[in-house]
């Protein structure tokens, strides 16, 4: 009863602020004797809804923050490495958003961001000595994601520094080579590129590189061209593997940007990877010292050393990209309002948005396990093939569910999610295609090869 009091009261004093004339109109409509004999016989808490809105109204919603890792898989890093993944996420976030679509729409590498990036310390995470760090491939792959849920151009340049050209010497590699090359890389002072695909060549480089190399006494001499060479037209070095003409054999090679004889053309008119400055690599009579031959590297066997390793790379690259585009769809939804409301409150908006949620968190488990058998060394061919064609196929369905909840805001590069779209595309295609790494996948688990 004392609460009844206390509630008529506060509507006593609420109805004190009307002034007579607006009684006056609300008694024709309303009767107020009977009106206050119902609000008299209503519950406490009935009452207590219906003060809160004559008062205003519920207080706003609250809306959660956007965050694509659903299981907090990040949380389980050890707190030292938390701490560089959280790092990594500042600088893309303060140095590479802002910038990201302007070079990308010219097609251009903002090259100021180097020194920058080499201050985070993170080239050649997982390697031991010459200045690397020694972290943890689950590390490895959660910078990758942070990289490529802003920029994946910025995340593909970095997997080429860090991971196919510095990992080619780490793996293949004299120590001579790790001592002259590693440290200089590690601080980014010496860039690198990784040539391995050719223009008539791409899945079938195992079967037969057209790039050919013969020697000649100290000196290899190298014929042949590569395509799609990324950060070849301004790196200091381009590892290049060619068929040895006497053996039949791959080898690799360490080759320096003003050897005699090599020349790299940036391939214009991509609609992926813009920032990227992919190279047509031509090579006529060019020229290499055995010095810088890689001394470990002399079958396709070895090549695939580094591939195996950096396949891991791109399906984190490829979680990366669509976690990226989820977020920027969740919170776009939240701001876009139709018929009044937010379209986040819409029912087939929530599907999708949980459908791309439940597929990213899917990549996301299957990347943690991968990079845990890296770390436990029992990572096969097979494992990160199956994680590339999976991660890659989710990836493009979440970067279309992306767009789609844009509407036509989704085909403009100022909302971002047009270049998540357009550069799934080139990570799709990259370090094997999904046709090649399903027949990787079969052949471990049906002991029949497939290939032609």
């Amino acid at each position: 009863m004392k609460n009844i009091f206390k509630s008529l009261s506060g509507l006593r004093q609420i109805l004190s602020n009307v002034d007579l004339d607006q009684i006056s109109k609300l008694s024709q409509k309303v009767d107020l004797p009977k009106m206050v004999n119902l609000v008299s016989k209503m519950s406490e808490e009935d009452l207590s809804k219906m003060m809160g809105m004559l008062k205003g109204g519920s207080k706003p919603k609250t809306i959660p923050p956007v965050n694509g890792d659903f299981y907090e898989l990040g949380k389980t890093l050890p707190h030292h490495e938390r701490e560089i993944q959280l790092r990594v996420r500042e600088f893309m976030e303060r140095e590479i958003k802002p910038i990201a679509n302007h070079y990308w729409n010219r097609a251009e590498f903002p090259m100021q961001i180097i020194p920058k990036m080499a201050e985070l310390d993170i080239a050649g995470l997982t390697y031991q000595g010459y200045g690397c760090p020694g972290h943890s491939p689950l590390l490895e792959g959660f910078i990758a994601m942070e990289m490529a849920r802003i920029d994946t151009s910025i995340s593909t340049f970095f997997g080429v520094q860090s991971g196919l050209a510095m990992g080619s010497i780490y793996l293949c590699g004299s120590e001579e080579q790790k001592k002259e090359w590693l440290p200089a890389m590690q601080k980014l002072e010496k860039i690198g590129a990784f040539g391995l695909t050719e223009p008539e060549v791409g899945s079938g480089v195992a079967g037969g590189l057209t790039t050919t190399c013969k020697r000649e006494g100290d000196t290899w001499v190298i014929n042949g061209q590569k395509k799609w060479i990324g950060n070849a037209t301004f790196s200091d070095i381009t590892i290049i593997w060619a068929r040895d003409l006497d053996d039949q054999q791959v080898k690799g090679f360490i080759v320096r940007k003003d050897n005699p004889g090599f020349k790299a053309e940036k391939l214009e008119d991509k609609m992926a990877l813009r920032t990227v400055q992919n190279a047509l690599i031509t090579m006529t009579n060019c020229e290499v010292p055995e010095t810088d031959r890689l001394q470990e590297a002399n079958s396709f066997r070895d090549t695939s050393k580094v591939l195996r390793m950096t396949r891991a790379g791109v399906a984190w690259q490829a979680v990366g990209c669509a976690r990226g585009a989820y977020e920027l769809a969740l919170a776009y939804t939240n701001e876009r309002k139709q018929f009044g409301r937010p379209i986040a409150s819409f029912q087939l908006v929530q599907d999708l948005l949980v459908t791309m949620l439940g597929d990213l968190t899917a990549m996301q488990t299957m990347v943690f396990r991968l990079s845990e058998m890296q770390g436990d060394d029992i990572l096969k061919d097979e494992h990160a093939s199956l994680a590339k064609v999976f991660c890659t196929l989710r990836m493009r369905s979440i970067v279309d569910h992306a767009r789609e909840l844009f509407g036509g805001n989704g085909i403009l590069l100022q909302h971002d999610i047009a270049r998540f779209v357009a550069d799934a595309e080139a990570v799709y295609s990259y370090e094997g295609t999904k046709e090649i790494n399903s027949l990787i996948v079969g052949r471990a688990i049906t002991g029949h090869s497939a290939f032609v």
